[in-house]
């Protein structure tokens, strides 16, 4: 493995400019008149932040052959070059180590998972660290500099100080996870909840491309949730806006590993449904691995909702648009 190359300075150096940089990521290729309508800028404050960053390989300007003819400057399309740059991303499940390399635009072009032997601070980061240099040797056969490591992980993460506070699956408390790992990997390391970066990625690059305001719910081991609000991804003064699975939903529910009773998680996550659908049909599957066995005839038993007290749809009903995916 080579070395990691020295940080470049990334040239949009302004809040204007990095708006302009992120809406070309997540919507172009774009017109730069097209740019400033979404961005919300003057034609002179985009044609001064896209030149830099321009000239650094960063974006680039392909003329439009499918424009209609006009007097003056013909209509070039601006768009993200996403060979620029590569990343990687690692995130860190209960039971695995997810890694990938991409490119600038979010494109993976390898990935690794192993199995998640130990769920130590050291342990994790020894592997993750492993995973990190196999990419690293991937990145160094494609000939482009990888840029930084984002890191994901349940749970309550101080994303500015790259410390995770809290992490109930991995049993972790106070953890600076993003000092730690640049040590051992010589890279720029920025560490976030693991639901708060899927929602990132659904804004600019998924379902959420576009929107001012979405959630992002997801749905395994947890249950967690993402908020974007008038085009912010939401974090809340202590960072965990959008935490939902420990609100408690039925005081008189079951018991929840957080020591309540009814949270969203006791009621709504793989386990529980796993376990209310043994108690209601008598059988012991299903299981991760195997689907069910449903009845070829309808019951009532099976028909109607195993736990009686609150389903997940009582949760909430935002008046936005709701991306839902499983934990991977």
């Amino acid at each position: 493995m080579s070395s990691p190359s020295a940080v470049e300075s990334f040239p949009a150096n302004t809040s204007a400019a990095a708006q302009i940089f992120t809406t070309v990521l997540s919507q172009g290729p774009l017109t730069r008149m097209e740019v400033a309508r979404r961005a919300g800028l003057s034609a002179a404050a985009v044609t001064k932040a896209v030149r830099p960053l321009i000239e650094a390989g960063y974006l680039v300007e392909d003329v439009d052959a499918d424009a209609r003819p006009a007097l003056g400057r013909p209509a070039n399309l601006v768009r993200v070059d996403g060979g620029r740059a590569l990343f990687i991303g690692v995130k860190v499940t209960g039971d695995k180590i997810i890694g990938v390399l991409t490119d600038l635009c979010c494109r993976i072009l390898v990935a690794r998972h192993i199995p998640l032997a130990a769920r130590d601070p050291k342990a994790v980061l020894g592997s993750a660290t492993e995973l990190v240099r196999e990419l690293l040797i991937e990145a160094d056969g494609l000939g482009v500099r990888v840029a930084g490591l984002g890191m994901a992980v349940s749970g309550d993460v101080d994303r500015a100080e790259g410390v995770v506070r809290y992490s109930p699956f991995l049993e972790w408390r106070d953890v600076p996870l993003a000092e730690l790992a640049a040590m051992t990997t010589g890279l720029p390391v920025t560490v976030d909840n693991d639901v708060r970066a899927l929602t990132v990625a659904e804004q600019w690059f998924g379902a959420g491309v576009g929107l001012s305001g979405f959630a992002v719910v997801t749905v395994g081991a947890g249950i967690g949730c993402g908020l974007v609000v008038h085009g912010r991804v939401v974090a809340g003064a202590h960072g965990v806006a959008g935490e939902i699975g420990h609100v408690t939903v039925d005081p008189a529910g079951p018991r929840c590993h957080c020591g309540n009773r009814g949270c969203v998680e006791a009621i709504a996550s793989d386990d529980a449904i796993v376990r209310q659908m043994r108690a209601a049909t008598g059988s012991r599957w299903p299981t991760r691995s195997r689907p069910p066995d449903w009845p070829t005839t309808a019951s009532p038993a099976h028909g109607r909702s195993t736990h009686g007290r609150a389903t997940p749809s009582a949760v909430a009903s935002p008046p936005w648009p709701i991306c839902s995916a499983p934990n991977a």
